[in-house]
C-alpha cells in the first residue's frame, strides 16, 4: 500500500505545476549525452511526450555536434573550433546540414510512437531563421537576423510538436550552420515562452567549476554575468543565450543534466528541481 501512496503523493505534487504550465509554450534544446545514450533518450522523449499530454506546448531545437565530428573525421574534413563555435566551410555545412535532418527525422518518428504529432523542419522551412555570416573566420555559421514565427505559432495552433534542426539560410539561399543554442534563445526570445531548457552534460552552473559543491540553484542575470568571466567554451556560448533569453522577455531559463533520467519532469513537475534557474530575479 505504501507504494501505491508514494505514487499518488508525485501526483499530487505535479497538479499545480500542470495547472500552472498548461497551455504555456516551453522551448527545450536538445542535445549532450542524453541526445547520444538510447536509455537517456528515451526518457526524454517520454518527459517530452508527457508535456504535449498534459497540456503544455513544448517546441525542441535539438543539436548534433558529436556526431557531425564523426562523419567529418570519416570523410576526412577537419573539425575546427573558435570559442566554442565550430568552423564551417561549405563541405562542413553540407556534413551538418546532412546529420542534423537525419536526427530530426529520428525524433520525430521516437515522438510519433509515444502518440505525439510531430513535425521535423529546419530555419530553412519557410524561411523560418534568416541568417547572415556571423563571421568571416567562422566560414558558413550563422546569426540569425530574423524569426518567422507565424510558422511555429500555426504548427502549435494545429496541436503539432515542432522539431527544429538548426540550419538556416540568407537572402542569398546561402546554407549556414547556426549554434544550436542560439536558436533555442533567439526562438524563445521570439515566442516569449514561459521557459527556455537546456538539457547539458554537467548538473548546471557552478560558482567554481572545480568544486562541484559549488552548485548554483538559482541564479540572477547579474550573478550570470560575473561568471562568464571564469567560463569557456561551449558552456559560454550557452550561458550568454541564458542572459540574453532572460533579458528579452523570456521568464525562466534552466539548465539541467540531461544525463538524469526524467530530468525534465523533475524540474517541470516538483517542489525541489534540478540544476540552475537563470532569472531576473535577484536571490541571496
Amino acid at each position: 500500500m505504501k507504494q501505491y501512496l508514494e505514487k499518488a503523493h508525485v501526483l499530487i505534487e505535479a497538479l499545480p505545476y500542470i495547472r500552472k504550465f498548461s497551455s504555456k509554450i516551453i522551448l527545450i534544446k536538445y542535445g549532450g549525452s542524453a541526445m547520444e545514450n538510447e536509455e537517456l533518450k528515451h526518457c526524454v522523449m517520454q518527459d517530452i511526450a508527457l508535456l504535449k499530454l498534459v497540456g503544455l506546448k513544448p517546441i525542441i531545437v535539438h543539436g548534433g555536434g558529436k556526431d557531425i565530428s564523426k562523419l567529418c573525421e570519416k570523410l576526412s574534413l577537419k573539425s575546427e573550433f573558435k570559442n566554442g563555435l565550430r568552423v564551417s566551410d561549405k563541405a562542413t555545412t553540407e556534413v551538418a546540414e546532412m546529420v542534423l535532418n537525419r536526427i530530426n527525422k529520428t525524433l520525430v518518428q521516437n515522438l510519433q510512437s509515444l502518440g505525439v504529432k510531430a513535425i521535423g523542419i529546419c530555419g530553412k522551412d519557410g524561411l523560418l531563421l534568416k541568417c547572415s555570416q556571423r563571421d568571416a573566420n567562422l566560414g558558413f555559421v550563422g546569426k540569425i537576423e530574423q524569426v518567422n514565427v507565424e510558422i511555429l505559432e500555426e504548427l502549435l495552433e494545429k496541436d503539432f510538436l515542432p522539431i527544429i534542426a538548426p540550419i538556416g539560410m540568407d537572402e542569398s539561399l546561402n546554407t549556414y550552420n547556426i549554434n544550436a543554442d542560439d536558436v533555442a534563445c533567439e526562438l524563445a526570445k521570439a515566442l516569449k515562452t514561459e521557459k527556455l531548457v537546456f538539457l547539458s552534460d554537467i548538473e548546471g552552473l557552478y560558482e567554481d567549476y572545480k568544486d562541484k559543491n559549488t552548485l548554483i540553484s538559482k541564479l540572477s542575470i547579474k550573478r550570470a554575468k560575473i561568471l562568464l568571466d571564469n567560463i569557456e567554451g561551449g558552456m559560454l556560448v550557452k550561458l550568454k543565450s541564458c542572459i540574453d533569453a532572460c533579458e528579452h522577455g523570456v521568464k525562466k531559463v534552466h539548465i539541467l543534466d540531461g544525463r538524469v533520467k526524467h530530468s525534465l519532469l523533475l524540474e517541470f513537475f516538483t517542489d525541489e528541481g534540478i540544476g540552475t534557474l537563470i532569472t531576473k530575479e535577484e536571490y541571496q
